[in-house]
């Protein structure tokens, strides 16, 4: 197996504020991590750190190990080799830290919800399923809401809204945890260019306000560009650097399959991998930078 390209890159209180954490400690390391489903190994021998306000992307087609990376970090799938500590601990022991973002949304379309209650959901870690909310957690989530562009939409059923508003609605909830890292699988799907625009701003203030953020995405563009670092994985880690050192031609085409070159631009066309991540992706996708 070829060696990755490597560049290194550079709790709630009582009020449920953020109180971000300072000591050092990176927030994310992996060491020659192996992670998979059972016995299966999907990509193995990641190495990486994150620490406070930094960004790591994860790009790769459908079936690479993007979602399964995410989920091994949040603690809802074991590491099958290696190390990973988040936060200085084993993944899974800090839900009030870490809001994480899933690319399905069964509870939407089960119980019949209000945009606001499924944002104030964000709220939850840091207060407890029967907890009071007070008048600040109520700021916080309007502040949420108005960030994504939704506030006019608190009252309606989630089940009424559009694809795209669904989107915004799930991402606003994100925002509302005010979490120290936030954990993101495809969190522009489905979102149009409005929605885009205020998703993309919304994580430059996370990244200002201290956060850290691991993203995965198609996106090797906008999203990536808010990135200090991005790993190409393709059942293995393709290549781990800044941006500008790791979104090569030859990195790209080892991680799609097909890169394309016209008028000072490149445009990747996904090759699917063996592993299927939840779902596969269409034919084709077509991207640019």
């Amino acid at each position: 197996m070829d060696s990755p390209k490597r560049v290194v890159a550079s709790s709630p209180d009582r009020t449920g504020a953020s109180t971000l954490s300072t000591d050092g400690t990176p927030y994310v390391q992996a060491n020659h991590l192996s992670i998979g489903y059972s016995r299966e190994v999907v990509v193995g021998d990641i190495s990486f750190e994150l620490r406070q306000g930094q960004a790591v992307a994860l790009i790769g087609t459908n079936g690479s190990g993007k979602s399964t990376l995410l989920k091994t970090i949040v603690g809802l799938l074991p590491l099958l080799g290696g190390q990973l500590s988040v936060f200085g601990r084993r993944p899974g022991n800090n839900p009030r830290k870490i809001s994480y973002l899933n690319q399905f949304h069964a509870s939407g379309f089960i119980l019949p919800l209000r945009a606001v209650d499924v944002v104030r959901m964000g709220r939850f870690p840091l207060h407890g399923l029967w907890g009071r909310m007070d008048r600040q957690d109520d700021e916080i989530v309007l502040s949420a809401m108005r960030s994504m562009g939704i506030e006019k939409l608190a009252d309606y059923p989630l089940r009424s809204l559009s694809g795209g508003q669904q989107q915004r609605t799930y991402l606003a909830q994100v925002l509302a945890h005010q979490a120290d890292l936030l954990v993101l699988d495809e969190p522009a799907a489905g979102l149009d260019a409005g929605g885009r625009e205020l998703y993309l701003q919304a994580i430059d203030n996370e990244l200002r306000r201290g956060a850290s953020v691991v993203v995965a995405t198609h996106d090797i563009q906008e999203e990536a560009a808010l990135c200090h670092q991005v790993l190409l994985l393709a059942r293995r880690v393709v290549a781990i650097g800044t941006p500008q050192q790791v979104l090569r031609p030859d990195a790209l085409l080892e991680t799609f399959g097909i890169v394309v070159s016209d008028d000072k631009r490149l445009h990747v066309i996904e090759a699917k991998h063996g592993h299927n991540d939840g779902h596969w992706l269409s034919d084709q996708k077509k991207q640019g930078l």
